[in-house]
């Protein structure tokens, strides 16, 4: 797997002791997050430190591309693809895990750290479906799946690692997604202004932090999808030019947004509904563009317009649940985007929009060091989950953990 890393000064990503209630000692030490999103792009690795002093920092980050086949089998299930047999499905969970483990290994190896020293691994593992509504939007048996099998992790790396954290707060009847709004606050909520983060992965999510939120309790804190973000953009790009993504937004730069297909995407009433919700793959995918198309758009015009439905659902959601946002801080690969950041700002002309980086948080690693959290809350037996957030009937310790 090709990698690519990043190494931060140690008070790089950190903030104060009391939003990770780090007086429990089974919460402190050195923790592993490891996430591949919704555009399966790579598997992000962070290393963290929790304790009493500093909070969380983030020690170093990493990341590890996927192999081109598995990729493709990846985005092809987030799609909808079927499982060809259950054997598939095995041979899948353990080599994702495989996978996972290798990234974990190689943040060790690069950031010169004796595994013994690290408490635990947070994995996401990689998820293939989400129906937190049911298969038939039927509120009906409801799942999300994330397949790489913990007790591969935890064999190959000899670390105690905590996965599957999403399947929980779904069966407490909450959507499984977002999980990180309680970390967003505590690393980025201001006293002083309305603020928001802004996930700019496959699918975009916002968490809302009014200036009167709690960051060790998260109380008052909100957070949701908004829709697509990188994930049509990417498959469109890959569709037009075979090419993975659309770098620095140069296919859309090419083309002009086309109004009336932009009209008809909005249409999609999944963009009316209220909070809490979240979606993926299985929603917005090419099919889902494919029925909106006349077949005579240029495809330039296309990806211009899937660039601006994106800033057009995260503006209008922000518009819609915190009108009075002072600042949204932006996270995840659409942070490099400068074409979609200015589309942003071009709707929201009263809002500062700037990268997590400006306030000391590695945008590329924001969600990995959230799997690291999320970890370390299992650990410690507190919530993973916002209620208010997910919609659960009540805060839940998530995740199961597979011991060293």
């Amino acid at each position: 797997m090709a990698t690519s890393d990043t190494t931060g000064p140690a008070d790089s990503s950190s903030t104060g002791p009391a939003a990770f209630r780090a007086d429990d000692r089974r919460a402190n030490g050195l923790f592993i997050g490891l996430m591949s999103g919704t555009s399966a792009d790579g598997i992000d690795a962070a290393l963290v430190r929790f304790d009493a002093g500093t909070g969380c920092t983030l020690l170093h980050g990493h990341t590890c591309e996927w192999d081109l086949p598995t990729r493709a089998r990846l985005l092809e299930l987030g799609q909808g693809a079927p499982i060809d047999s259950i054997d598939e499905l095995g041979t899948l969970d353990v080599h994702i895990a495989e996978c996972f483990a290798d990234a974990a290994l190689q943040l060790i190896r690069i950031a010169g750290v004796d595994a013994a020293q690290v408490r635990a691994i947070g994995s996401h593992g990689q998820t293939v479906r989400h129906r937190p509504n049911g298969a038939a939007f039927d509120g009906r048996n409801r799942f999300t799946m994330q397949l790489g099998d913990g007790n591969v992790i935890a064999e190959r790396t000899g670390i105690a690692t905590v996965a599957d954290f999403r399947r929980r707060d779904v069966a407490a009847g909450g959507q499984g997604a977002p999980l990180l709004p309680a970390l967003h606050a505590a690393m980025l909520r201001s006293d002083a202004e309305h603020r928001a983060v802004l996930n700019l992965g496959g699918i975009a999510n916002l968490t809302l932090l009014p200036a009167s939120c709690d960051g060790v309790s998260g109380a008052g804190v909100r957070g949701f999808d908004t829709g697509p973000a990188n994930a049509l953009m990417d498959a469109w790009c890959q569709r037009q030019l075979g090419q993975a993504f659309d770098r620095d937004g140069a296919f859309a730069r090419r083309g002009k947004v086309d109004e009336t297909l932009l009209a008809r995407l909005l249409n999609e009433p999944w963009f009316a509904q209220p909070p809490p919700k979240s979606t993926g793959r299985e929603q917005f995918q090419l099919q889902w563009l494919q029925h909106h198309l006349r077949e005579d758009e240029r495809p330039e015009d296309v990806q211009a317009t899937l660039l601006e439905l994106t800033a057009a659902t995260v503006a209008d959601a922000l518009l819609a649940q915190q009108p009075h946002t002072a600042r949204v801080l932006v996270c995840g690969g659409g942070v490099h985007n400068p074409l979609l950041l200015r589309r942003l700002a071009a709707r929201l002309p009263d809002v500062a929009i700037e990268s997590t980086a400006e306030h000391g948080v590695d945008p590329d690693h924001v969600e990995a060091m959230g799997f690291a959290w999320l970890a370390r809350q299992t650990l410690a037996g507190l919530a993973g989950n916002l209620p208010a957030v997910t919609g659960a009937r009540g805060p839940r310790t998530l995740g199961v953990i597979y011991p060293a």
